[in-house]
């Protein structure tokens, strides 16, 4: 089994738009690609996380949020980097669309989407890291037994200062860089 770093989405692999509802909208980060490939070259799974309320609000569709998903691993197959893993969240407890109003275990912090990927993709989870710009991301981390960043970019720089109690992040860094340097500083890498 190999370790994975998992990447929240907007705001840390792209501008967090609010509802990312048209490709038009979609600016991803110059470095990401880059983060992405260096950690891939490491040997670790890349796996996306990401909470789309928009689609229980009514805001999206899940076509779009898929459409959007392939844009995304094709823009960065394109730059040489292959995703192993998009997953997403569509539910909230107070969804407008009643299909989606769920207290479910895949909505962050809660560790669905993450041990859903390492069943799927066997990984090992106390080796993987978890990248976000919010404590919610790291909350993962600290569900699962994996090690957590907090980021700057998105809304990283606010949430930096409110951390809520129970939830530590390894280390907090500029953007999603700086998180893969810290990374092949401190982790083992995929290799087995």
């Amino acid at each position: 089994m190999r370790p994975a770093v998992f990447f929240d989405r907007d705001g840390t692999l792209n501008e967090d738009v609010g509802y990312l509802d048209r490709l038009d909208r979609l600016q991803v980060y110059p470095y990401a690609t880059d983060a992405l490939r260096v950690l891939a070259c490491a040997g670790y799974a890349l796996v996306v996380i990401t909470n789309q309320a928009g689609v229980a609000l009514g805001i999206i569709e899940e076509p779009t949020v898929e459409r959007i998903h392939a844009h995304i691993a094709e823009r960065f197959r394109a730059a040489g980097v292959r995703l192993d893993g998009l997953y997403y969240c569509p539910h909230h407890p107070a969804a407008k669309v009643e299909r989606y109003r769920l207290d479910c275990d895949c909505r962050k912090p809660k560790p669905g989407m993450v041990q859903r990927a390492a069943q799927d993709l066997q990984l090992d989870l106390a080796r993987s890291f978890v990248v976000g710009d919010r404590w919610l991301d790291v909350g993962v981390a600290c569900a699962v037994g994996a090690t957590g960043l907090l980021v700057r970019s998105g809304y990283g720089a606010t949430e930096e200062a409110h951390r809520p109690e129970g939830v530590h992040a390894a280390a907090v860094v500029d953007h999603a860089m700086a998180a893969a340097s810290w990374i092949l500083r401190h982790g083992r890498g995929g290799a087995a």
